[in-house]
């Protein structure tokens, strides 16, 4: 999927697309018309940079029911001839996520768009996991005759409906299939929970890699011929080492560490960094300057991992350098250096904002970091990278950072984070917003009531109203 355009994060669009909490509250002051449109843009245009870990859907769901939005672009896009032409599950899932929380709302427009599309559309598979939390055993046992339509009878065709059965990540539609009274649906369902039984069990018996009694060079030898086919083992054939190497073998590790090949010299620096070697780190620091690009990757992470104090010394000495080694620094100082390093911590911070943007994926770590060490005085770096990132794990990272470090989050940004798309940020807001704005006391009313809220923002929830919600 290509990256998305993100609108100005001073819009409309661009507060949706984030899935800020300001976005809701200045779309229900919006005209109508407007908002609906800015909405539907998002729906049908995901804006996630990674739409497998970022949550947009509840969200927008919500919107939709705030502004009895109606369906007809969503039913338009799930149903356009570009279905068939462009399958990719980027281009429907979201829109299919919203429908299954409308469903759960009540939504009966929304259920009966799902049940059609599950039957006809080219990512039925999605839409059926979205039944299948929602619709009643009757919805679902009509579906059983069309989906099952899409598999041939011939050995390819049920080898495919076997994979899917064995695949799916909800099985409740395939066992109320299993038991279905017409016996043709029922014995290929049957069947085809066996063949995926019988297929998990083979996998199991068959494991590929390497063996305990390889030597190692032989371990080198498959993480470099994992590299050559473009497959990073570095990390497994590290693990393998644990078991086939002993004291003796350290002077062929520290020299594949040097200058072995690509996939030798990952697996040694990781091996070696993983077990407190006393010569990884200059190992490391020399695999930088003299590596190639998968090398310095695997050098640095390798370091980052890094537990010992000798690691968090040194990179107090190598956080000033310009190169992929002196941001890894910044990094191990934000996750394990004390007060003294807060400006270091900081440095970095600005650095890469500076040089990256907000949406640079090292602030991820340098944001807990401050956060971690209360740096007071990156507030307005964390602020800046709360309004822009179009990343809303970020923002909920750097959320949670300025209610350690920025007196004023209570009443400001902590009250729109009651609305974000991030159940995480919501948590947060929930423990920190302050009640003497209306809005806030409302708000966590009603998300206490929501059947769709996450468990542990209702706890945060309930920890600040009490038994007696008068009482705020």
């Amino acid at each position: 999927m290509f990256d998305p355009v993100i609108a100005p994060s001073g819009t409309l669009l661009g507060l949706l697309q984030r899935g800020r909490g300001d976005g809701t509250l200045h779309a229900l002051t919006a005209p109508r018309a407007e908002a609906l449109a800015a909405l539907n843009h998002c729906v049908l245009r995901d804006p996630r940079h990674d739409w497998q870990v970022e949550n947009r859907s509840l969200y927008y769901a919500r919107l939709f029911l705030d502004l009895n939005g109606e369906l007809d672009e969503i039913e338009a896009h799930l149903f356009d001839v570009e279905d068939v032409l462009d399958t990719e599950e980027s281009r429907t899932g979201l829109a299919l996520a919203v429908l299954g929380h409308l469903a759960s709302y009540g939504r009966r427009d929304a259920l009966a768009l799902l049940r059609r599309y599950a039957a006809s559309g080219s990512n039925w598979a999605w839409a059926l996991d979205e039944l299948a939390l929602r619709d009643d055993d009757a919805g679902l046992r009509a579906l059983a005759a069309p989906v099952l339509a899409r598999f041939a009878t011939d050995a390819e065709g049920e080898a495919e409906l076997a994979a899917v059965v064995r695949d799916s990540f909800e099985p409740r539609p395939w066992r109320l299939w299993a038991d279905d009274p017409r016996e043709s649906i029922a014995t290929r369902v049957r069947a085809a929970q066996e063949t995926g039984c019988f297929d998990r069990w083979q996998r199991q018996m068959r494991p590929s890699g390497p063996r305990p009694g390889w030597s190692v060079r032989a371990v080198f030898e498959w993480a470099q011929q994992g590299m050559e086919r473009g497959a990073a083992l570095h990390v497994p054939a590290a693990r393998c080492l644990v078991a086939v190497a002993g004291p003796e073998d350290r002077p062929e590790i520290v020299r594949a560490a040097k200058d072995g090949t690509d996939g030798a010299r990952c697996t040694a620096l990781r091996y070696l960094a993983d077990s407190n070697d006393p010569e990884a780190l200059d190992l490391i620091e020399v695999a930088v300057i003299t590596g190639t690009s998968v090398v310095v990757d695997a050098a640095v992470d390798a370091f980052e991992r890094m537990r010992s104090v000798a690691a968090v010394e040194r990179a107090r000495g190598w956080a000033h350098r310009p190169d992929p080694l002196g941001a890894a620094a910044g990094r191990m100082l934000s996750c394990r250096g004390g007060a003294q390093d807060s400006e270091l911590v900081l440095a970095a911070l600005r650095e890469a904002v500076r040089g990256e943007g907000p949406d640079a994926p090292t602030l991820w770590t340098l944001v807990d970091g401050t956060g971690r060490l209360g740096i007071a005085c990156a507030a307005p770096v964390l602020r800046h990278v709360y309004r822009e990132t179009a990343s809303s794990h970020l923002r909920g990272r750097a959320a949670r950072a300025l209610a350690a470090t920025d007196p004023s989050f209570a009443t400001g940004f902590a009250v729109e984070c009651l609305w974000d798309c991030e159940e995480s940020t919501r948590e947060i807001a929930a423990r920190h917003a302050e009640t003497g704005d209306a809005r806030v006391v409302e708000r966590l009313r009603r998300l206490a009531a929501d059947p769709a809220e996450e468990a542990e923002v209702q706890t945060a929830v309930r920890s600040r109203i009490g038994p007696d919600a008068t009482a705020m």
